[in-house]
């Protein structure tokens, strides 16, 4: 995953809250873009988790678009970085949506979302089982973004990075000779088993490079080591990420 052309170190783009710092106090056309981007930056998660705990697309949709609305028209503007990580303020939200959306529907007398089944925990005192689910969310969404980043690399430079990653993910079982021969059918070039593997080692490490920014920005401003660490462990993505955390800094 080597870097083939001069770019921005991961470590030095702009985090997300100072996206809430413009969407607080910007001008209004900043406070549209900042609120615009960071709602297409947390839609995927909080869309992954409302669907997995409603189980209905229907009633997932109905609060995508609720969320979308208060996102927007700024009900959640007051985040502040020395409160913690971002994740917990977009969950919070979350959580508030859906307590809100039961609410009504006990007071227009809806039945259940799926009959015959009780209503997500994050109604209830015991919130282990959201707070589960949101991590899942969250960490699906983070890894998607850094799978992305990693093919606009590739388009960008013509490293195959992206290429030879996801040939290794779909086919785990494969010998270091066949995945060379597989990378060679796609590349039109020859490939040697050691060419396949120093390359995917590069691979690797372009992929947690993003993957380690990805959960950076939505961390506090300039977080510590160890907080990254952290985060990084909740996500279960620590030990993958741990050999190129050096390289981040």
């Amino acid at each position: 995953m080597e870097k083939v052309e001069a770019e921005p170190r991961l470590s030095d783009l702009s985090t997300q809250w100072n996206l809430v710092f413009e969407a607080k106090s910007g001008t209004p056309e900043q406070v549209s873009l900042a609120m615009s981007q960071l709602m297409c930056r947390y839609a995927g998660a909080v869309h992954r988790y409302l669907l997995k705990a409603l189980k209905d697309p229907d009633a997932a949709e109905e609060l995508d678009q609720e969320f979308a609305i208060r996102f927007l028209r700024g009900d959640f503007r007051h985040g502040d970085p020395s409160r913690g990580r971002f994740r917990d303020y977009v969950k919070r939200a979350v959580q508030n949506l859906m307590k809100d959306y039961y609410r009504k529907r006990r007071r227009d007398g809806a039945s259940a979302i799926v009959p015959g089944q009780n209503e997500p925990s994050v109604v209830d005192d015991g919130l282990e089982q959201f707070d589960r689910q949101f991590l899942l969310s969250w960490r699906t969404d983070l890894l998607d973004r850094a799978w992305a980043a990693l093919n606009e690399m590739e388009h960008r430079t013509g490293q195959p990075h992206h290429t030879i990653l996801r040939l290794r993910v779909d086919e785990p079982g494969l010998t270091s000779k066949e995945w060379a021969e597989r990378l060679a059918e796609r590349l039109q070039r020859p490939v040697t088993s050691g060419a396949f593997r120093q390359a995917l080692q590069r691979a690797r490490r372009e992929f947690a490079l993003r993957l380690i920014g990805e959960v950076r920005a939505s961390l506090l401003e300039k977080p510590s080591r160890h907080s990254l660490e952290q985060e990084l462990a909740d996500l279960e993505l620590l030990e993958y990420c741990r050999p190129y955390l050096d390289l981040d800094d």
